[in-house]
Protein backbone atom coordinates (compact mmCIF):
# COMPACT_ATOMS: atom_id res chain seq x y z
CA UNK A 1 0.00 0.00 0.00
CA UNK A 2 1.48 3.33 -1.05
CA UNK A 3 0.42 6.91 -1.55
CA UNK A 4 0.05 6.38 -5.30
CA UNK A 5 3.34 7.90 -6.43
CA UNK A 6 3.90 6.94 -10.07
CA UNK A 7 7.46 5.68 -9.49
CA UNK A 8 6.37 2.74 -7.28
CA UNK A 9 4.93 0.32 -9.91
CA UNK A 10 8.10 0.26 -12.05
CA UNK A 11 10.24 -0.07 -8.91
CA UNK A 12 8.43 -3.14 -7.58
CA UNK A 13 7.76 -4.73 -10.99
CA UNK A 14 5.78 -7.93 -10.34
CA UNK A 15 7.36 -8.64 -6.95
CA UNK A 16 4.48 -7.16 -4.92
CA UNK A 17 0.79 -6.43 -5.23
CA UNK A 18 0.49 -2.65 -5.32
CA UNK A 19 -2.48 -0.96 -3.67
CA UNK A 20 -2.20 2.78 -4.35
CA UNK A 21 -4.10 5.12 -2.05
CA UNK A 22 -4.03 8.52 -3.81
CA UNK A 23 -3.54 11.11 -1.11
CA UNK A 24 -3.24 14.33 -3.11
CA UNK A 25 -6.87 14.66 -4.19
CA UNK A 26 -8.55 12.81 -1.31
CA UNK A 27 -8.80 15.80 1.02
CA UNK A 28 -7.66 13.58 3.90
CA UNK A 29 -4.23 14.17 5.51
CA UNK A 30 -1.63 11.59 4.44
CA UNK A 31 -0.85 10.59 8.02
CA UNK A 32 -4.50 9.55 8.43
CA UNK A 33 -4.56 7.34 5.33
CA UNK A 34 -1.13 5.75 5.81
CA UNK A 35 -0.23 6.14 9.50
CA UNK A 36 2.32 3.30 9.59
CA UNK A 37 4.29 4.63 6.63
CA UNK A 38 4.47 8.11 8.11
CA UNK A 39 5.45 6.76 11.54
CA UNK A 40 8.34 4.73 10.11
CA UNK A 41 9.49 7.62 7.92
CA UNK A 42 9.36 9.94 10.93
CA UNK A 43 11.34 7.49 13.07
CA UNK A 44 13.93 7.10 10.31
CA UNK A 45 14.40 10.86 9.97
CA UNK A 46 14.65 11.30 13.75
CA UNK A 47 17.15 8.42 14.00
CA UNK A 48 19.32 9.79 11.17
CA UNK A 49 19.38 13.28 12.67
CA UNK A 50 19.91 12.08 16.23
CA UNK A 51 22.38 9.24 15.70
CA UNK A 52 24.37 10.70 12.84
CA UNK A 53 23.85 14.34 13.81
CA UNK A 54 22.71 15.21 10.30
CA UNK A 55 26.04 14.10 8.73
CA UNK A 56 24.48 11.55 6.39
CA UNK A 57 26.23 10.94 3.08
CA UNK A 58 24.58 9.43 0.04
CA UNK A 59 27.48 6.98 -0.39
CA UNK A 60 26.63 5.35 2.96
CA UNK A 61 22.83 5.59 2.72
CA UNK A 62 22.23 1.86 2.11
CA UNK A 63 24.26 1.01 5.22
CA UNK A 64 22.26 3.51 7.30
CA UNK A 65 18.99 2.08 6.03
CA UNK A 66 20.15 -1.50 6.73
CA UNK A 67 21.05 -0.58 10.29
CA UNK A 68 17.74 1.21 10.82
CA UNK A 69 15.81 -1.80 9.50
CA UNK A 70 17.80 -4.12 11.79
CA UNK A 71 17.07 -1.97 14.84
CA UNK A 72 13.44 -1.34 13.89
CA UNK A 73 12.68 -5.04 13.34
CA UNK A 74 14.10 -5.89 16.76
CA UNK A 75 12.74 -2.94 18.76
CA UNK A 76 10.36 -5.06 20.83
CA UNK A 77 12.64 -8.02 21.44
CA UNK A 78 12.48 -9.31 25.02
CA UNK A 79 15.91 -10.94 24.93
CA UNK A 80 18.50 -8.23 24.23
CA UNK A 81 21.42 -10.50 25.15
CA UNK A 82 20.27 -13.10 22.64
CA UNK A 83 20.08 -10.41 19.96
CA UNK A 84 23.67 -9.42 20.64
CA UNK A 85 24.77 -13.06 20.51
CA UNK A 86 22.97 -13.62 17.19
CA UNK A 87 24.55 -10.48 15.76
CA UNK A 88 28.00 -11.76 16.75
CA UNK A 89 27.24 -15.18 15.25
CA UNK A 90 26.15 -13.58 11.99
CA UNK A 91 29.31 -11.48 11.97
CA UNK A 92 31.45 -14.61 12.26
CA UNK A 93 29.72 -16.37 9.37
CA UNK A 94 30.13 -13.67 6.73
CA UNK A 95 33.18 -12.41 4.93
CA UNK A 96 34.63 -9.07 6.08
CA UNK A 97 33.07 -6.04 4.47
CA UNK A 98 35.56 -3.67 2.89
CA UNK A 99 35.00 0.05 2.59
CA UNK A 100 35.17 -0.24 -1.19
CA UNK A 101 32.30 -2.76 -1.23
CA UNK A 102 30.29 -0.84 1.34
CA UNK A 103 29.90 2.51 -0.40
CA UNK A 104 28.66 3.45 -3.82
CA UNK A 105 31.52 5.83 -4.57
CA UNK A 106 34.68 4.77 -2.69
CA UNK A 107 36.83 7.54 -4.20
CA UNK A 108 38.13 9.96 -1.60
CA UNK A 109 36.28 13.24 -1.47
CA UNK A 110 38.28 16.40 -1.96
CA UNK A 111 38.22 18.65 1.03
CA UNK A 112 38.76 22.37 0.82
CA UNK A 113 41.95 23.34 2.65
CA UNK A 114 41.60 25.43 5.78
CA UNK A 115 43.13 28.92 5.71
CA UNK A 116 46.53 29.10 7.43
CA UNK A 117 46.42 29.89 11.13
CA UNK A 118 47.39 33.36 12.29
CA UNK A 119 50.99 33.42 13.60
CA UNK A 120 50.08 35.58 16.60
CA UNK A 121 47.49 34.95 19.26
CA UNK A 122 44.61 37.36 19.54
CA UNK A 123 43.00 37.78 22.94
CA UNK A 124 39.61 39.19 23.85
CA UNK A 125 39.14 42.96 23.80
CA UNK A 126 40.05 44.65 27.08
CA UNK A 127 37.70 46.99 28.90
CA UNK A 128 40.57 48.98 30.48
Amino acid sequence: MTDGLLSYPPAIANDYVHHPVPVAHSGVPAHSLLPGVHRVASLLKRWLLGTHDGAVEVDHLQGYLDEFAFRFNRRRSKFRGLLFRRLLEQGLHVRPVTYRSFVVNPAAKRQTPHPPASPRRVGPASNV
